[in-house]
């Protein structure tokens, strides 16, 4: 059976992704962002982007919520919206506002509608890891991040928490950690991603971190957080994902592999988070979680900017 789905933040990397995989098995999707800028849409869906509905409106705006949510008489929600690490940084007081009320704001929305929609699918980060964490990561952790972003999204899994125990409200969070493909130009870690597009321009590029760290294809998180939507689970779960450990260094090799004339320099500090998050809930609660090898994943990458 189709949903009617809103896909908060929809014009981000995630968000084209969600709308795509949606768009595939037949449902219909409705955005709500902020922006008008479809161009990731345009990239991830090609010929399909026309079938994703926009709903224009802020996130911290609860009446703007609820108006998508019945205007569209929706029946599931995924809430993507919020501002990377460098927008919280740059500006604390609209990243809590965006990331943290925002937040509050779907929930609100969503549990006052449970008849229809019985849950909300929503993005957290591994950036509520820090680097003393054990590694991996355990799914039960995340207490002390060392972000303000990160600090923002441990929030949101308490909301989650809360509005489960004092409005019966499911909910299933998700923590990738250095989400790739296309559609992904902005953020601390999009740098993978980014030089992959500078090496098919035939311009140099930067990976801003170095060493370890789990590698989460777009592709992968959207279709996880996509299969949680049909998952019954009366609690409120925070999973994290189950993406490919490898360094910075093994992808920017894979890259050259596939573009022997890509320019790609690594520079800074390896990331702020144990390098391996562990990832067993996904599959005890919901299914098997879609894993795409590396080579694969820069494989569809390039095919999707060179269409």
């Amino acid at each position: 059976m189709s949903e009617r789905i809103l896909v908060t933040g929809v014009l981000g990397c995630l968000g084209a992704w969600i709308a795509r995989l949606a768009v595939e098995r037949g449902d219909h999707v409705v955005g709500f962002d902020l922006g008008d800028d479809r161009s990731r849409l345009a990239l991830v869906l090609g010929a399909d982007e026309g079938r994703v509905e926009l709903a224009r409106g802020d996130i911290t705006d609860l009446d703007a919520i609820e108006r998508a949510l019945d205007d569209h008489e929706l029946t599931r929600v995924v809430h993507l919206a919020a501002l990377q690490v460098p927008f919280v940084r740059a500006n604390p007081s609209l990243g809590m506002r965006v990331n943290v009320q925002g937040t509050t704001n779907v929930f609100e929305a969503v549990s006052r509608r449970q008849e229809r929609i019985p849950a909300v699918v929503y993005a957290s980060s591994a950036a509520v890891f820090n680097a003393e964490d054990p590694n991996p990561a355990p799914e039960a952790g995340g207490t002390r991040p060392t972000t303000l972003y990160g600090v923002s999204k441990l929030a949101d899994e308490g909301l989650a928490r809360v509005y489960r125990s004092d409005r019966g409200l499911p909910s299933i969070g998700f923590r990738p950690y250095v989400v790739y493909g296309a559609g992904r130009d902005q953020g601390m870690t999009s740098g993978p991603t980014t030089a992959i597009a500078a090496a098919l321009r035939g311009e140099p590029a930067t990976i801003a971190f170095s060493g370890e760290a789990q590698f989460d294809y777009a592709r992968d998180v959207a279709g996880a957080m996509l299969g949680a939507l049909e998952a019954q689970l009366d609690a409120a779960v925070v999973l994290n994902t189950a993406g490919i450990v490898a360094t910075a260094e093994d992808f920017a090799a894979e890259i050259r592999s596939q573009l022997p004339e890509a320019e790609i320099v690594i520079a800074g500090d390896r990331l702020p988070f144990p390098a391996a998050l562990e990832a067993v809930g996904y599959e005890r609660d919901i299914g098997p979680y879609p894993q795409t090898p590396l080579a694969r994943g820069i494989a569809e990458t390039i095919a999707l900017f060179t269409a």
